[in-house]
């Protein structure tokens, strides 16, 4: 069904730059509707009805239900009926054959040991922790126009497309910059850049110890990730060394990886837990502005001076079954896609310089095709592991009308809400997340973490996925059992996935995060 799938799935499209996502399907004809046999019903109009659909989606899903309890209502009847005289008999076989009770109790226990000492360990998410930087550092619209203008690097003509695009960007009034950026001119140096990288992740990491309570000490597994700045010692070191971290701790630190970056790292710490048992693993997403901050005119490489933005997180994982009790949330999947043996996809987003010789991150026109690849891609492969049976049953019944009866119907597109309650989409521009809302059919509640995230901190890069799942926690709308899908993609090209099951309802009296100060003032409308 996964291969059919991915047939039916590449009605996913990008129709331009500033429309990256969009995941849109196939015109349809005005006689669509009706069957290519006239002597077959209209298989479409029969489906319309969302309520018939979720009606089946409520039947599917408690079947097992229905079928158990007639079962238990007759085995309830049944040993009712059992006397005193049955139960006495019954005893005595059991008595006479003390042979099969020892040895079947010893098989079970022989077969069941096996299992529970191979199965995978279970991963949880205890807390995490988002940076937000000092109020000297916000930006706003007229104050970055005001630095670009300053810097004297810029024609006007850039000056003109800088403003044009940070118009339309999403942004709001209140991001952040670092220090080294708001000054004219820009100090872009690498002791800058340093001074960045440790006010993020040292911000995030001393607000996320004490609120687990895990002392540096018993980290075993750290994993920073940083996209375009990797400098010696690693940023990994320097956590290593301010915190004190134990001689042997497994430390690794990811670079160049783009935006998808945070939920790589997610599932590199999976797959060392599953190995080292007892164990803690830290993961810090960050971005560094300071040192790729681009003074140049090539229009390519003037993009990410608009969106991208300061911040970063700080998450701490454990496979420790003790830890479940005070733990958040439960990592249930994670999925990655890699297209990067496409020279396309290779070089879409590559970091080059200029004429000038100027450094900067160059966007190619080839970004639209590859996306659409890696997302398709991604979906195809989670859809099958989360969507309820019921949505792959309506897969399946479209496929068989297409293909066996020939009716010319839409390939049908699974219902991600009805295996999410929330989504945190990676805020790569607004014109993405309005194609990411009409193709995957969400509602204006399922995309405000993105777009609150997007206006509040602008695009903190591998980091915004957890502002945005730090939003829906100030909000109050994680309830026990909540599942969560976060989904990024970034250079290379990769797509990521991971999706996280509550295991308590969090209250966001007790919560401190980046939200909590202004909460109440969102969601706001973004004009």
């Amino acid at each position: 069904m996964a291969a059919e799938m991915a047939e039916q799935q590449e009605q996913i499209s990008l129709q331009n730059l500033s429309q990256a996502f969009p995941i849109s399907v196939e015109p349809q004809s005005q006689d669509s509707d009706r069957p290519s046999n006239p002597n077959l019903p209209s298989f479409l109009s029969s489906v319309r009805l969302k309520h018939v659909k979720l009606g089946f989606h409520y039947l599917i899903s408690n079947a097992i239900y229905l079928l158990l309890v007639p079962l238990l209502g007759i085995s309830s009847a049944h040993i009712l009926t059992l006397t005193a005289s049955d139960l006495a008999q019954l005893s005595d076989q059991l008595r006479f054959n003390l042979v099969t009770v020892v040895l079947f109790p010893a098989v079970m226990v022989f077969l069941v040991t096996p299992y529970f000492m191979t199965r995978p360990s279970k991963v949880y998410l205890v807390d995490f922790a988002c940076y937000k930087p000092n109020p000297a550092q916000i930006c706003t619209g007229e104050k970055f126009m005001e630095i670009s203008e300053l810097t004297t690097a810029f024609t006007e003509e850039n000056l003109a497309f800088q403003r044009k695009i940070f118009e339309k960007s999403g942004l709001g009034q209140r991001t952040y910059l670092p220090e080294a950026v708001l000054q004219v001119p820009p100090n872009l140096c690498m002791a800058e850049a340093r001074a960045e990288a440790k006010a993020v992740m040292f911000g995030a990491i001393d607000q996320l110890l004490p609120k687990t309570g895990v002392k540096a000490k018993d980290i075993g597994i750290l994993i920073v990730n940083c996209s375009l700045f990797n400098p010696t010692p690693s940023l990994s070191s320097m956590i290593v060394n301010h915190y004190k971290l134990r001689g042997n701790v497994l430390s690794y630190n990811l670079g160049g990886m783009g935006c998808s970056a945070g939920l790589i790292s997610i599932d590199l710490a999976k797959q060392l837990l599953q190995v080292h048992r007892n164990s803690y693993a830290l993961v810090v997403s960050i971005e560094s502005v300071t040192l790729n901050w681009y003074l140049g005119n090539d229009r390519l490489m003037l993009i990410s001076n608009c969106l991208f933005r300061m911040g970063g997180a700080a998450i701490l994982l454990s496979n420790r079954s003790s830890d479940r009790r005070r733990s958040k949330y439960q990592l249930i999947h994670t999925v990655r896609t890699h297209t990067g043996s496409d020279d396309k996809s290779y070089g879409c987003l590559f970091q080059r310089e200029d004429k000038e010789k100027k450094i900067g991150l160059s966007v190619s026109m080839e970004l639209v095709a590859v996306i659409k690849e890696a997302i398709k891609t991604n979906i195809k492969t989670l859809g099958p592991a989360v969507l309820p049976m019921s949505e792959q049953l309506w897969f399946f019944m479209t496929l068989v009308a297409r293909k066996v009866f020939k009716m010319k119907i839409r390939p049908y597109i699974p219902d991600f809400k009805l295996a999410f309650k929330h989504f945190c989409i990676h805020v790569g521009g607004r014109p993405i997340l309005d194609e990411m809302e009409k193709s995957l059919k969400l509602t204006k509640w399922h995309m405000e973490p993105s777009r609150m995230t997007l206006y509040q901190f602008g695009n903190t890069s591998s980091s915004s996925v957890w502002y945005e799942l730090a939003y829906l926690e100030a909000k109050g709308r994680i309830r026990k059992g909540d599942r969560t899908w976060q989904i990024a993609s970034g250079a290379g090209f990769k797509c990521n996935s991971a999706v996280w099951q509550a295991l308590r309802t969090v209250d966001p009296a007790k919560e401190n995060n980046p939200w909590m100060d202004n909460i109440h003032e969102f969601p706001v409308y973004v004009p």
